[in-house]
């Protein structure tokens, strides 16, 4: 009796030894992971699910000790870049992006979607009354391999205004288009959320909406080499149930009012913007997010389509099922 006691009491110490070194037993068990992120998408909407899923512990409880990289320098054609040199293990990035780096011989492939089809506004001036206006004038763009400025391109041409009859400057990141507008040197830019919604409360002109010209595609995934993937599939499993348990977090309706704080707290805007960027997403449902991370095959063609049409691929176009992995999302229960 005496031992078992002996023993029983020295198995405690020792859990409470664990405790005390890490924090909690489970963190003894923590994955490492890094994701890369580029600065101008920390400060967007874009960084959404990611923000929801570390801020509301769902890395925390699938057992991963996640961090946020930002690489240096760093914008959103770089992030393939910060996976072949160590930087991070898994990133943000475009699809274009993706796609352009891998018919360079990156190995790098999408392992769950974050964005499927952004709300972008072409945000003008106040003196700028039509498109028409725009003739002449400088507008920011972002790269123009991609899908920002391909959908935009394509809202001008609806409108009459083609290549020719403006100038362009090449800006990365919602925030830096909004800083160029504001300081009035670009007559007008696409910005996403909420830099748009804020615009329009200084009184900048809503001009019209990329995705009211183009169909549904594939913008924004988590990417990770295939070899890295491959030799850490635990991590990269533990990572997309995360991601789709944000998502799930996201979409509730009892969970608003902690998904408006966490964009009112990583965006810099109001709670008012923060709410009405929620509204534009799901009333009516616009299909903006996934519903858990799951990559639509169809919308990542498309983003092949239109890099074909941009002159930036050519024929024969690539099948979209060489830039995906999907075996994370299997194994992770999402479909």
């Amino acid at each position: 009796m005496h031992s078992r006691r002996k023993s029983r009491h020295g198995a405690w110490l020792l859990l409470c030894a664990l405790i005390g070194a890490h924090g909690d037993p489970a963190s003894a068990q923590t994955i490492p992971l890094r994701y890369g992120q580029a600065y101008s998408a920390m400060r967007s909407i874009f960084s959404l699910p990611v923000s929801v899923a570390d801020r509301e512990g769902l890395f925390r409880r699938e057992g991963l000790n996640f961090r946020v990289v930002v690489p240096i320098p760093g914008g959103s054609d770089k992030m393939i870049d910060a996976l072949h040199d160590d930087t991070c293990d898994v990133t943000h990035v475009a699809t274009p992006f993706l796609i352009r780096a891998a018919l360079a011989g990156s190995d790098a492939v999408a392992i769950a979607a974050e964005f499927t089809n952004p709300i972008y506004s072409l945000v003008a001036k106040p003196e700028i009354k039509s498109f028409a206006d725009l003739k002449g004038k400088l507008l920011g763009f972002a790269d123009e391999a991609g899908s920002i400025t391909i959908s935009t391109r394509k809202l001008l041409a609806v409108h009459g205004i083609r290549e020719g009859d403006f100038q362009v400057k090449i800006i990365e990141g919602t925030p830096a288009r909004f800083t160029c507008l504001r300081r009035g040197e670009c007559a007008a830019v696409p910005l996403g959320q909420p830099q748009d919604l804020l615009a329009l409360n200084e009184g900048y002109r809503l001009l019209g909406l990329t995705n009211e010209v183009v169909p549904e595609f594939l913008y924004t995934v988590t990417a990770a080499r295939r070899s890295w993937a491959g030799s850490h599939k635990d991590a990269v499993v533990r990572y997309v149930r995360a991601l789709g348990a944000a998502f799930r977090f996201i979409r509730d309706p009892a969970k608003r009012a902690s998904v408006v704080k966490t964009i009112v707290e990583t965006t810099g805007s109001s709670q008012t913007i923060a709410e009405q960027t929620l509204a534009l997403f799901f009333e009516p449902e616009r299909n903006v997010l996934p519903k858990q991370g799951e990559i639509d095959l169809k919308g990542l063609a498309q983003v092949i389509a239109f890099m074909g049409e941009a002159g930036t691929l050519k024929d024969p176009l690539p099948a979209p099922d060489r830039f995906v992995d999907l075996q994370f999302l299997r194994m992770a229960g999402i479909k």
